[in-house]
């Protein structure tokens, strides 16, 4: 045990205090937070043991279980509740145990554990109580068991988090500080969602939306710049930041192709236009430095008003899948496991949280697109819906997805405030 503290201490150390030596200082504070400093020398802070925790019984999950027999699959296929998880948005699922770590558009991370196996949780509680997370919604795994946090404007890092996640205290590190993941003068209440995932590079890729529906033209340069309109890439421990895509609008998801090891995202489109434009998008971006439209294009081909007289660049890559306008594309993931049919194993899982800006409501729903043999997308359908009622009122919004070891696929719920999980009981 002391061989894996002082080995983990030393990773953590290294992955902190290398940002701080290179002179990246939290703005506005001067030092690193000090929960934060204690933890990264594996020290402890004083937190309650009495950690918050989420019945799994009860009146609230026998009125969840009601809702899933709306919801409507393909044959064989069944939906059943997983936790309850308030606020749940974007999940990480440990490479070693299995837990699921959730985040949040709020101050929380929640560990989610089936310490049974099966296939129900046991319990849900909050996830490194000492710290004072903002807006930690995206969260993602290294294969060797990093867990990665990135909050409106911050990284994190949880080594072993898998193993440290019971008690108020874990090991951490900080990647990004405070106020230098994008410009503290840009931060906003709209569009601050991040999500992330590593590369078959071992690099760190975070999604980054902009603050507007459109932005003026004047602050093209400094988006262009920061990452913000954009998906930066960087070393796991935050250095040699660079901007892999361009023209952005706000990918609230993304994850890489297991076979070609192509990254694909989700883009929400400009909002005021209409009911059915523009259209939303998946994209495919097979290298970096491509530019993806915005906010030339509002998605797909569709101009904006602000940026019609302008010129666009002349290498705009366009989505490779249109989904329906204002539909809310967040979470993707590509299918892993074997429980599911061949034709499921090797496409793409997306999330639709649901329409806002639009006369009648759409979305609340997975869809699944396949992909051909050169990687390229192929048809689009729906794979799982009845979240939004014939009366059109939303029985729940799905944020994202993500896939268990045995191959089972969760889905999370914002609104709702659960995780459910979709397996295949057909033969």
């Amino acid at each position: 045990m002391q061989r894996i503290k002082k080995c983990v201490s030393a990773v953590v150390v290294g992955l902190a205090f290398g940002a701080l030596s290179s002179g990246v200082i939290a703005q506005g504070q001067g030092k690193v937070p000090d929960n934060i400093e204690k933890l990264m020398n594996m020290g402890t802070t004083g937190a309650s043991l009495d950690i918050e925790s989420i019945p799994q019984t009860g009146d609230r999950a026998e009125a969840i279980k009601r809702i899933l027999k709306n919801i409507k699959l393909p044959e064989g296929f069944a939906i059943s509740l997983y936790a309850i998880v308030p606020d749940a948005r974007h999940m990480a699922v440990g490479p070693s145990t299995g837990v699921v770590f959730v985040g949040t558009r709020k101050n929380k991370i929640w560990s989610v554990t089936d310490r049974t196996k099966s296939r129900v949780a046991d319990d849900v509680k909050r996830f490194a109580p000492s710290v004072s997370f903002k807006v930690p919604n995206g969260l993602c795994f290294s294969k060797d068991g990093f867990l990665y946090s990135v909050e409106h404007n911050r990284v994190l890092v949880f080594p072993a988090a898998e193993f440290f996640y019971e008690g108020p205290d874990v090991a951490a590190g900080i990647v990004v500080p405070q106020g230098e993941l994008i410009p503290v003068a840009e931060e906003s209440f709209n569009h601050g969602a991040r999500t992330c995932r590593i590369g078959p590079d071992n690099k760190l890729y975070i999604t980054l939306g902009n603050p507007y529906n459109v932005p003026p033209k004047e602050k093209l340069e400094l988006y262009d710049k920061t990452g913000m309109m954009g998906i930066l890439r960087m070393d796991a421990d935050g250095k040699n930041r660079e901007v892999f895509a361009y023209g952005v609008r706000n990918s609230v998801g993304m994850d890489f192709n297991p076979k070609d090891k192509v990254l694909w995202f989700s883009d929400n489109q400009v909002d005021g236009m209409g009911d059915d434009i523009p259209p939303g998008e998946l994209n495919r971006a097979p290298q970096a430095g491509q530019n993806f439209g915005f906010p030339y294009y509002g998605g797909g081909k569709i101009r904006t008003v602000e940026f019609k007289d302008a010129d666009p660049p002349a290498d705009v890559v366009f989505p490779q899948v249109e989904t329906d306008a204002h539909a809310a594309d967040l979470g993707i993931h590509f299918a892993k496991g074997e429980m599911f049919p061949e034709k499921y194993r090797t496409g793409l899982f997306s999330a639709q949280h649901g329409s806002w800006n639009r006369t009648t409501p759409i979305g609340a729903r997975i869809l699944f697109t396949s992909l051909k043999e050169d990687g390229t997308a192929g048809e689009t359908e729906i794979f799982a819906e009845g979240w939004l009622s014939d009366k059109n009122e939303y029985l729940g919004r799905p944020v994202d997805v993500a896939f268990l070891p045995d191959g089972s696929m969760l889905v999370s719920d914002d609104m709702v405030g659960a995780i459910y999980r979709v397996a295949y009981e057909g033969k």
